[in-house]
């Protein structure tokens, strides 16, 4: 049986340039650029100086409020100096520039390993995870600790494994279920003890096959672990259309996966709570994807966190002659950005190297009413209306219209035939609902 959702739509997938590469380490460069913002919620704050010693895994960084999170260097050396930097969304942030003395030494004294994991208690596996610094890795980068740590009123009964990988280009995720299995069934184990749910599922699309097999046979192991097999469709990979396709639950508007009994994580997530809980390595570098048809080598590496854009553009042979658009990210829900100088952090699944053929024309025409948008949206909005009446800041409107319930996947703007940038105007008019308040 395929499991699907209704709505969505089919981009060209581009995941043969990197689907048969298997993830290779990335060499460790002179220094590291570390923002002490890579999350969702409060920056954290610095716990060194200029001139301090770090080791591997060391602290640099620790939570300013509940939704906030640690950070650790990912090198050991010296911190030649804390600056002000701007992140992708122009935000200036601490970054912590630490250069690394190549000699590997680790901070033991942060984690310890965890052999027999399953007699530690709920709130010591939090506490790891919370210390380790693990974010949501398939991009959203909320703080793990608070997602496994739901209300009392609120009963987890099944935890969803994110396989789908449904963003063109990206295998990251693919490559990571088919190299690492076990530890990714661990991880899901440990946050089913955590969430105390009687079952966990792994959903993967169909285009993954051979991942699919090796995660089945890991799976069997367990009787209450099991793989979904999901239709290769965008926007697959959301939370609420994961939870839709394989459980038939409808999170409701404005609400949560634990509203209805559920949570789901990145399988990627997964394995960083296992490195955290057995091994006790805390989240110091994650698997990218680089790719795109400006390149020669496209790759899925492993990098430290605070490896320079320009750094792996040089060892993935990018053609600048041809290279003319940068996303962090996949192409549908990934930025854009316009600087080889800005580092990878914890929320990087990907790199894409583009040429022209992939950027958005800029011109546009009049709505021709022909409802395209409306049947592959994945919430079943009004695309065509939210987008008109944001752009003329109709804001009661739009927001008796749900647009906060927006996953802002970009279908719309993809299937559009008059070419209309529904998507920026949506994000604009749930920008200004956030900050004027909503009238329900």
């Amino acid at each position: 049986m395929i499991f699907t959702f209704k709505g969505g739509i089919h981009p060209s997938e581009n995941k043969y340039l990197t689907e048969e590469k298997k993830i290779i380490n990335f060499p460790t460069p002179e220094k590291v650029y570390i923002p002490l913002l890579q999350h969702i919620g409060s920056p954290s704050k610095p716990t060194v100086k200029k001139g301090d010693y770090v080791k591997i895994g060391s602290i640099i960084g620790e939570p300013s409020a509940y939704i906030s999170s640690y950070i650790h260097s990912s090198v050991s050396g010296s911190v030649i100096d804390i600056i002000k930097t701007e992140n992708i969304f122009g935000r200036s942030i601490d970054t912590v520039i630490i250069e690394n003395d190549k000699k590997e030494e680790i901070d033991e004294n942060v984690l310890q390993k965890n052999t027999e994991w399953e007699k530690l208690n709920n709130d010591e596996l939090i506490e790891i995870i919370k210390k380790a610094g693990i974010v949501g890795l398939g991009g959203a980068t909320f703080p793990t600790f608070v997602k496994l740590s739901p209300p009392p009123d609120k009963k987890i009964d099944t935890v969803i494994l994110n396989g789908g990988e449904c963003e063109p280009f990206l295998t990251i995720d693919d490559r990571l279920m088919q190299e690492e299995p076990e530890k990714i069934i661990k991880g899901l184990l440990i946050i089913m003890k955590i969430l105390q749910a009687k079952k966990g599922i792994i959903g993967i699309e169909n285009n993954k096959k051979s991942a699919i097999k090796i995660m089945k046979n890991e799976a069997k192991k367990y009787s209450n672990i099991e793989v979904c097999v999901l239709k290769a469709k965008y926007p697959q990979g959301a939370e609420k259309q994961l939870i839709d396709a394989i459980l038939k639950r409808q999170v409701p508007p404005n609400g949560l996966p634990m509203d209805v009994g559920v949570v789901v994580n990145n399988v990627g997530t997964a394995k960083a709570i296992a490195d955290a809980v057995i091994d006790g390595r805390p989240l110091i570098e994650r698997g990218v994807t680089v790719s795109g048809d400006a390149l020669s080598n496209p790759q899925n590496l492993k990098i430290k966190i605070g490896v320079l854009i320009s750094n792996i553009a040089d060892f993935v042979g990018v053609d600048f002659n041809k290279f003319k658009k940068l996303i962090l990210g996949g192409p549908m829900m990934g930025t854009a950005i316009s600087s080889l100088e800005m580092p990878i952090t914890k929320g990087v699944s990907g790199i894409l190297f583009l040429s022209d053929k992939y950027s958005n024309k800029t011109e546009y025409d009049a709505c021709i009413r022909c409802g395209r948008c409306v049947s592959v949206c994945p919430m079943h909005l009004l695309p065509n209306e939210l987008g008109l009446l944001s752009s003329k800041r109709k804001i009661e409107l739009i927001d008796e219209l749900n647009i906060v319930d927006c996953i802002e996947c970009g279908s719309c703007s993809y299937i559009c035939p008059a070419n209309r940038p529904l998507l920026q105007w949506i994000k604009i008019g749930k920008a200004e609902v956030r900050e004027f308040g909503t009238k329900k």
